[in-house]
């Protein structure tokens, strides 16, 4: 686990103020926690304001990065900075009265939250709380995990959260966490897929890579920005290339997310509090399609047909073409990263610059085509989650 010291948090400051390195300092969990239901009596607000969008962030013992938390708030928010990126919210306000469902957001490898802010405070105003993960050893500043052993542990992350905002009091008091929506963005999707009860397994990223490695090599040798990595990563797909199942490693051949359903537990998911999920340019080649078959809660998928990091005909066309149960919310006429915002310039260059090919976002893209995605999403979640 990574140690709290290095956990990639970020920093406030006023919009006018220099941005400085990408940390804030958070309040101690408990304590803040409780000091933020504590005072809802105090404030007197009027029920009938409209919501704004609060933000804090926690950090659950059982998880070694802190959870984002988006949710309304009847406290006026701000313009407030957290290096690059400047949000309307009110850091640290108390919820809003009432229970409400909750959405457990995953970024994509070497993620965070922050961009992917726009939907979560969409879904905030819909009345949702939001959880954004900050996944450990795949974020913006830690890839040490990026790729398969990532992919394994992603979902069981989700379900601690899910735990932990459960054993919480103050928290507890404020979900409905009977039905749980999930959202994946990217490698984000690996874990909204395996809550959903899809399974996948290193060997068909494998044999994925081994025949359309040069095609889809932004997914393939994702993170081998020189020609020895690549090389190295080449040379690893090819000791499988010849070899029949059963003399290849066990760890290659094992099932990672799903359950296997028998007759005595026929539901596929590992985590049977997750109602329905939605996509956003998922990965998505490595997950058998057996599996996309047998996935019964509703699913919704955003792709972009433009999109070069993850080629949508291995990737979001793969859950289409398989998963009965997923509806396609839109087809976006962008690139990967479109689909996120708020996507400061600085970090757009400087997340483009890490991809083999198509990491710049589309001069072209209408962004208001993105946010009607984005309301689609939110319909869709109120949809089956009965908000």
């Amino acid at each position: 686990m990574t140690s709290h010291a290095h956990t990639p948090a970020l920093h406030r400051c006023s919009p006018s103020s220099k941005p400085k390195a990408w940390r804030l300092r958070w309040r101690s969990a408990v304590g803040a926690t409780a000091a933020l239901f504590a005072s809802l009596t105090l404030l007197g607000l009027p029920g009938g304001a409209r919501a704004q969008i609060g933000l804090s962030q926690w950090q659950p013992q059982t998880l070694a990065q802190p959870v984002t938390l988006v949710y309304p708030t009847d406290a006026a928010s701000r313009p407030t900075a957290f290096g690059p990126f400047t949000l309307d919210v009110a850091v640290d306000a108390p919820p809003s009265a009432g229970r409400r469902p909750l959405i457990v957001m995953s970024h994509g490898t070497a993620g965070h939250p922050l961009p992917d802010h726009a939907l979560a405070a969409r879904l905030a105003r819909a009345g949702f709380v939001v959880a954004q993960l900050l996944h450990d050893g795949d974020n913006h500043l830690d890839q040490r995990l990026a790729g398969p052993e990532s992919f394994r542990l992603r979902p069981t992350e989700a379900s601690r959260v899910i735990d932990a905002l459960a054993a919480n009091p103050a928290w507890s008091a404020r979900l409905d966490l009977n039905r749980i929506g999930v959202h994946g963005m990217s490698a984000g999707g690996v874990t909204a897929l395996a809550l959903a009860g899809a399974q996948w397994r290193t060997l068909n990223l494998v044999r994925h890579c081994l025949e359309h490695g040069p095609a889809d090599e932004a997914f393939c040798f994702q993170g081998a920005t020189t020609a020895e990595q690549r090389a190295e990563r080449q040379r690893r797909y090819d000791r499988a290339r010849f070899w029949p199942d059963f003399v290849l490693p066990a760890e290659l051949k094992a099932w990672h997310g799903g359950r296997s359903p028998t007759r005595e537990q026929p539901d596929p998911r590992p985590d049977p509090r997750v109602a329905a999920v939605t996509l956003a340019v998922p990965v998505a080649a490595i997950f058998s399609a057996e599996s996309l078959q047998r996935i019964r809660i509703p699913v919704g998928l955003v792709s972009a047909r433009d999109d070069q990091v993850l080629l949508p005909r291995w990737h979001s066309d793969h859950v289409r073409a398989h998963c009965s149960r997923c509806e396609p919310l839109a087809e976006l006429p962008a690139g990967h990263f479109d689909v996120l915002w708020p996507w400061p310039t600085e970090v757009a260059r400087a997340v483009a610059a890490r991809q083999l090919r198509g990491g710049d976002p589309s001069p072209a893209f209408d962004p208001a085509q993105r946010d009607a995605a984005h309301e689609r999403i939110v319909a869709f979640h109120r949809r089956h989650l009965g908000l």
